[in-house]
């Protein structure tokens, strides 16, 4: 979610000590010889052609040249971006070959249906923390609305009469957009895509008349054809300063939560590492870095240890979250 707490780095206490005492030590770094040895799965749960899926591609890319195996990205879009998630709970072998993009909506979504799904902190292997969504609602240049002011006024006057297109019911901009019209206490049409490559494609051809997504809209905010509202940030973005905080109109939604990549739950801690490493790697690597900077993404890097924490300690406020918001699937 948006509005989440900056990340927290810890050191990771007693690694050492665990790891001389574990009697599995010898085993692991027998199974760790030699990998990686074949392809490795990058699981992105959005649409191909988004900031995610950009980002990932060349973050994959690079890591492969320091894991000397290929990442072979898998795109699986649909269900609130949580399709990676459940392939590593329920069908990935806990053998590193199998990874996969874990975010906000991967948190929340055991809270929005009572079919079974994960312990978010316990049933995943995490990896590293990469980078952050930054988020906004959007209008294409035509539009009539100029500003954040001017929308709410039309949309007051008119109840439920705009249509927003977001990345999917309970996604994290559905999540956060509910959060700020409930504030502003307007209604509107939810359009629900499977990712930002999807709502900014409706928004261009005017199925909808705005989007509250991912910054997959930057380059069409800087090529004239769209134009941003608001953003859900703590400030406004260097990139394009006349883009107003949420902030500024006495909504506190900002923030940009991280997101990361995990593996199965009970990978072997050397595999995790040596995965760790080839990423983090690619994370700071020039190339990648300048992907992050045309989307606005900012380098939120935490060992897999404090992504976990992390997510651990944002969970009872997605839990919240949807308890006030109300939203459940399946008739939960």
């Amino acid at each position: 979610m948006q509005d989440a707490a900056r990340p927290t780095r810890r050191p990771l206490l007693g690694l050492a000590a665990a790891s001389l005492a574990s009697p599995f030590l010898h085993t692991g770094s027998a199974r760790a010889a030699g990998f990686p040895d074949r392809p490795i799965r990058l699981i992105i749960p959005w649409a191909a052609g988004g900031s995610t899926d950009t980002q990932m591609r060349i973050m994959g890319e690079i890591a492969s040249r320091h894991l000397g195996q290929p990442v072979v990205i898998e795109n699986k879009p649909g269900a609130r971006g949580t399709f990676a998630a459940s392939i590593l709970h329920s069908q990935a072998k806990p053998d590193g070959y199998t990874i996969g993009q874990i975010h906000a909506g991967v948190l929340s979504h055991p809270f929005m249906t009572r079919s079974a799904t994960w312990d978010s902190v316990n049933d995943f292997t995490y990896i590293l923390g990469i980078t952050g969504y930054l988020s906004g609602l959007v209008v294409r240049a035509d539009a009539p609305w100029q500003d954040w002011k001017s929308l709410m006024e039309h949309m007051r006057a008119n109840p439920g009469s705009v249509s927003i297109g977001t990345s999917g019911v309970g996604g994290a901009s559905h999540l956060v957009i509910s959060q700020i019209f409930g504030r502003e206490q307007v209604t509107y049409l939810h359009v629900p895509y499977r990712g930002v490559a999807e709502t900014t494609t409706a928004l261009l051809s005017g199925q909808v008349q705005a989007i509250a997504d991912s910054s997959g809209w930057a380059p069409h905010v800087e090529a004239g054809r769209m134009r941003i509202l608001a953003v859900w940030a703590n400030e406004r973005p260097k990139r394009f300063p006349d883009a107003p905080s949420i902030r500024e109109f006495g909504i506190d939604v900002g923030g940009i939560a991280p997101y990361g990549l995990a593996g199965p739950k009970g990978m072997d801690p050397e595999v995790t590492r040596i995965l760790h490493d080839a990423f983090k790697a690619a994370l700071f690597d020039p190339q990648h870095l300048a992907v992050l900077e045309r989307y606005d993404m900012p380098v939120l890097y935490m060992t897999g240890e404090d992504y976990r924490a992390w997510n651990a300690a944002r969970i009872p406020v997605e839990r919240e979250l949807i308890r006030r918001l109300g939203i459940s699937f399946e008739g939960g």
